[in-house]
């Protein structure tokens, strides 16, 4: 029992593991925010268009 609690303590995978769900969290949110940002962009831009059809 003592060498497993021993190899636990030594073992980095689960370190590793979430170190990696981390940057996948944090990519995941850059694109998300991206392309929150570049959408509402877009959309203004049309929108802007279209009122100067308008008028």
């Amino acid at each position: 029992m003592v060498e497993l609690a021993r190899r636990f303590l030594r073992c980095e995978s689960g370190a590793t593991a979430i170190e990696y769900a981390f940057i996948i969290v944090l990519i995941s949110l850059s694109i998300i925010f991206g392309a929150t940002e570049i959408g509402n962009g877009v959309g203004n831009s049309f929108n802007n268009l279209a009122d100067g059809f308008d008028q």
